[in-house]
């Protein structure tokens, strides 16, 4: 009998839950990606809406009455640009904080294809508005103010939805290491997003948002054809979303080709009983772990989205590149991120220890921003180390908090099998995280005018911050690798 092409051996060792699993976290992968592809033009235009036009040569038939401004983007034109851009940031990013304290209660009670569809959708509506200001020649800040504020309302679709639907999908075992390298769309967004920007910020920066916005529209298409919310939808096993010690050592030890995607099913254990109702929020609150990841991502979210939306524009005025320039190189930032994502899941599945792994990155991460302050723009080469060191370690502990961490504390054991929780605690862990994001940018406005030494100083403050919420959970985590053990019953610990 001839033996079956290598190819196609690989292909059939796989089962066809592995499969739908691998579709499933590909799928969602895409889709959070055009979330965050969508959110970059703004930081890569900020630059060409304020320039110093006393160094771009003007056309020859046109009438200049200010030498400093004329190529500037009313309303932008003004000394204090700076303020106007940090409000327009905070538009998006307190609609989103507001928005993803109710979003996830709407994701555990709506069908999540249909949610998610229309966000994207809707979210691509709004970014083609922004960019058709340049088209329609609006040069009012209330109408940038409002789409963003819209936008931030509708995105705040996206980050329950998928991580609920992942989690949905995927058991505890490896969850930090599959997270870790799934969480990458967030940069991998940023990337794309700076890049499709980068292209047409020097010449038609309406075109900025409009691309970007017609792809998460089409990914929205995509979603409502393709996505499917849970394995019992399509008759495939359950995953386990708690390790008994019994099974520890075999997930651990395990050497098949579906290690990564079907070793958590539920094959060999009793299905856990499915809650209809939803959880409250004050139920969500009382997940242990819940408040205090809440809140440090507050101050690692704030960090990571005043780079986000201010990076391109200090590369621009510290290292004096040009818009494009200074976009392409922002994306080293992003590029740290995913390295710092994937080992953050990684060192947290091995160790146990995800607050300890989070706080351990927060820790190195506040002398590196220092020292990006520092020496980050002597020479080509310190300035990419330096924005990769930075990007891992900023971006690392973050990924892990808004995924590994979101979905073990939605699927936590003192939930009793409730399987509805998963959106709200990553709505609240999210929401609270926005807050910080909403703040940072804000800061980062009000602050540079006085010198961007003083914006990295307050960032550091936030680093260290992170850390100090953090210390109860590692010191929990400590004493349990000493050997010290804790029962918890329902939501108390005893």
């Amino acid at each position: 009998m001839r033996s079956l092409a290598p190819g196609i051996k690989l292909i059939t060792s796989f089962s066809r839950d592995s499969w739908y699993r691998f579709f499933i976290l590909i799928l969602t992968f895409v889709f959070y990606t055009t979330y965050h592809l969508s959110r970059k033009p703004i930081s890569i235009v900020k630059s060409q809406l304020h320039r110093n036009c006393s160094n771009v040569i003007h056309p020859a038939d046109l009438n200049i009455t200010d030498n400093d401004t004329w190529c500037d983007w009313a309303p932008f034109d003004k000394n204090n640009y700076q303020n106007l851009f940090g409000v327009l940031d905070n538009c998006f990013l307190v609609a989103y904080a507001i928005g993803m304290f109710f979003s996830g209660m709407f994701g555990e009670r709506l069908p999540l294809r249909y949610y998610l569809s229309s966000g994207m959708i809707l979210s691509g509506l709004f970014t083609v508005l922004f960019g058709l200001g340049f088209y329609w020649q609006i040069h009012s800040l209330w109408y940038y103010c409002l789409v963003q504020a819209l936008n931030g309302l509708v995105q705040t679709t996206g980050w329950p939805a998928v991580v609920a639907c992942v989690g949905n999908w995927f058991g505890k075992g490896k969850r930090g290491f599959i997270m870790g390298i799934w969480n990458s769309h967030t940069s991998v967004g940023n990337i794309l997003g700076s890049l499709i920007a980068g292209v047409y910020v020097s010449s038609s920066w309406g075109l900025s948002f409009i691309v970007p916005g017609i792809i998460i529209a089409s990914a929205g298409v995509i979603c409502f054809l393709f996505l499917v919310e849970k394995p019992e939808d399509v008759n495939c096993t359950l995953p386990q979303h708690h390790e008994s010690v019994e099974q520890e050592p075999l997930l651990r030890n395990s050497s098949s080709n579906e290690e990564i995607f079907s070793t958590n099913t539920s094959t060999a254990v009793e299905p856990e009983e499915d809650h209809t109702e939803a959880i409250s929020f004050c139920g969500a609150l009382r997940i242990p772990g819940v408040v205090e990841f809440s809140l440090c991502l507050l101050f690692a979210k704030l960090v990571s989205y005043t780079f986000l939306y201010w990076l391109p524009l200090y590369i621009a005025n510290v290292a004096h590149f040009d818009p494009k320039e200074a976009g392409d190189l922002s994306t080293l930032f992003d590029v740290g991120g995913i390295v710092g994502g994937i080992l953050a899941g990684l060192i947290s599945d091995y160790s146990g220890g995800r607050a300890t792994t989070c706080c351990a990155m927060l820790i190195i991460a506040a002398p590196m921003l220092f020292l990006y302050n520092k020496i980050g723009q002597n020479g080509l080469p310190t300035t990419i180390g330096m924005l990769l060191w930075c990007g891992a370690l900023v971006n690392g502990p973050y990924a892990l908090i808004t995924t590994a961490v979101s979905a073990d504390l939605g699927t936590h054991e003192c939930l009793r099998g409730n399987s509805r929780a998963l959106s709200t605690v990553t709505a609240i862990i999210d929401g609270t995280g926005s807050i910080g994001a909403a703040i940072g940018p804000l800061l980062a406005g009000l602050i540079s005018p006085t010198g961007w030494n003083n914006v990295f100083y307050m960032l550091i403050a936030a680093d260290v911050l992170a850390c100090l919420l953090l210390s109860r959970l590692v010191y929990k985590e400590v004493r349990g690798w000493c050997g010290y053990t804790t029962r918890q019953r329902g939501f108390k610990e005893i």
